[in-house]
């Protein structure tokens, strides 16, 4: 009967330490195993002594505190997470492309024999875009007429400078000194520009 009663008491006393030492994953198995030398038996149970001693029960076995190694599927606390993230990829924001500003550049005046001729030219970013006369012969006659030819002929968006993008012009017929003028004039403009 003692013999039971001891064999129970040390099998409660171990089960107690395997279910303490599983229960608090944060300490380590060395601070909870009673110390080397003492019997597993009534002096850890607190039972008095008969003078036998009990045979001992089998040691705990290791628990996850104690591995080196986390096991498959164990949660780490968040102390033990590491602190270092792998650098995020590397991105780039496009700019949108720049617009391209609009700007007016004005050649010089050139006469000639029926008045002055001055051109204006409308860019948009190194394109031409608009011709404009801001200044024609004007007069009785032939001379108002040709200066509407040549303005017809040049002027606008969809007249012959802004389809051939520079000064290298068709001479409109009748109004020589008149294209002329006006070819020196959009030259100036678009050397300025």
């Amino acid at each position: 009967m003692r013999r039971a009663f001891l064999a129970i008491t040390g099998l409660a006393a171990s089960t107690t330490a395997l279910v303490v030492l599983k229960g608090s994953p944060g300490t380590s198995q060395a601070a909870q195993e009673p110390p080397a030398g003492t019997p597993v038996g009534s002096e850890a149970a607190g039972a008095p002594s008969s003078g036998t001693e009990a045979p001992a029960a089998a040691p705990a076995a290791p628990t996850a505190a104690a591995s080196p190694r986390p096991t498959r599927g164990a949660t780490r606390s968040p102390a033990a997470r590491p602190t270092s993230r792998a650098p995020a990829p590397r991105t780039t924001t496009a700019r949108p492309p720049q617009q391209p500003t609009t700007r007016r550049v004005t050649g010089p005046i050139v006469e000639n024999e029926y008045g002055n001729v001055q051109v204006q030219i409308v860019l948009n970013g190194d394109r031409i875009v608009e011709a404009l006369t801001l200044e024609l012969p004007s007069g009785p006659g032939e001379t108002e007429r040709h200066s509407d030819d040549v303005r017809r002929a040049y002027n606008g968006t969809s007249g012959e400078v802004v389809r051939r993008q520079g000064a290298d012009l068709d001479t409109v017929s009748g109004a020589t000194e008149t294209s002329e003028s006006y070819r020196r004039s959009l030259r100036a403009a678009i050397e300025q520009a």
